[in-house]
């Protein structure tokens, strides 16, 4: 017995080649019934379309393009990026579709992800981790491929995106180390060209002032969201203000860097110094001791931003659709309340 062929499926269901055709290719000008009959013959037959033909007809390649504008390491030493390709790759799999990672970090690889990606070879894109007010966005979409941004997008762009309440988890994590009795606390920032690092630094200085404190910049250092980053500006900070007791890290990297300054310099966490970290990734369980951390749904991120795209892909409007998920304080003992010993 020979492979099916869409001519059969359409003898089975007593309807035109045509008709068969536009059912296999989600036309949705069929009625119910006849799309119906048709998907039974499609069962009965075992049928399996031709993907480089359907592609000829409905311009799909059933390929996504996932775009981090950071280094190789970074990106899968990251828990973050890691859990969003995760939420990523299994929302594109429900579809039947195909997830293209493109790493762009220089100049060069900028242009040539950007050939790459206008040159009709994914239905959509995925943008990560833009700094500055990057073009990349604007510049796709004036080739007319869906995009969606993982993050706030670049000011000004008029691009559909998909974030978690960046301030409102920075404030809660804020609010907290205060309401512990901390007198003197001091926050590692994001890199000042990324939304992500600004809307949690500015959500740091509006807890500091919603306590009646006032802002002081030299308790502030940049950590650049990695490990050594935060490391680094964790002893800055020891250098600069010897008297800090609480710190507010943007991310879980930064917050295990801090750690080990901290332990470095003999300061007890949470005694001497109680530390909160953003992400509560895999690290945040994993320190010593285990780090609170603002939990963001990054694996639902993930699956939000494909389901974002598609809408997209689907109907080929240039809607902008706008998804911000919730963030939930989850304290541990690098915070625990009342002061306990920990080495």
């Amino acid at each position: 017995m020979g492979i099916p062929t869409l001519e059969e499926v359409a003898r089975a269901a007593g309807v035109s080649r045509a008709t068969a055709s536009r059912v296999v290719n989600g036309s949705p000008t069929v009625r119910m019934e006849v799309r119906q009959s048709v998907e039974r013959a499609i069962a009965q037959l075992g049928y399996v379309p031709n993907r480089a033909a359907r592609s000829l007809v409905t311009r799909r390649n059933d390929s996504i393009g996932v775009v981090i504008a950071e280094p190789t390491g970074r990106i899968f030493g990251d828990p973050f990026f890691v859990e969003v390709l995760r939420g990523i790759g299994a929302g594109l799999a429900a579809r039947e579709m195909q997830l293209v990672l493109v790493m762009s970090q220089s100049p060069e690889e900028q242009r040539r992800a950007e050939r790459y990606l206008t040159r009709g070879h994914v239905d959509g894109v995925i943008l990560f981790s833009l700094h500055d007010n990057d073009p990349l966005p604007e510049h796709l979409q004036s080739h007319g491929i869906p995009v969606v941004v993982g993050g706030e997008p670049p000011r000004g762009a008029r691009v559909s995106y998909v974030d978690n309440d960046n301030h409102g988890g920075a404030v809660a994590a804020v609010k907290h180390l205060i309401d512990l009795g901390r007198s003197t606390v001091a926050t590692i920032t994001g890199p000042p060209d990324m939304p992500a690092g600004v809307t949690r630094q500015v959500a740091y200085r509006e807890a500091i002032r919603a306590a009646g404190r006032t802002t002081d910049p030299r308790l502030e250092e940049n950590g650049g969201f990695t490990r050594e980053g935060g490391q680094l500006a964790m002893e800055a900070l020891l250098q600069r203000c010897p008297e800090i007791d609480a710190v507010f890290a943007a991310s879980d990297l930064m917050a295990a860097g801090a750690l080990t300054a901290l332990h470095a310099a003999k300061r007890r966490v949470p005694k001497d110094v109680a530390i909160v970290g953003f992400d509560d990734s895999v690290i945040a369980r994993s320190t010593v001791p285990p780090l609170s951390s603002v939990r963001q749904s990054m694996e639902v991120m993930g699956r939000e931003l494909v389901n974002v795209l598609l809408q997209g892909v689907d109907s080929r409007e240039r809607v902008v659709r706008r998804v911000v998920l919730g963030t939930e304080l989850i304290v541990r003992q690098s915070s625990g309340g009342p002061p306990t010993e920990e080495s």
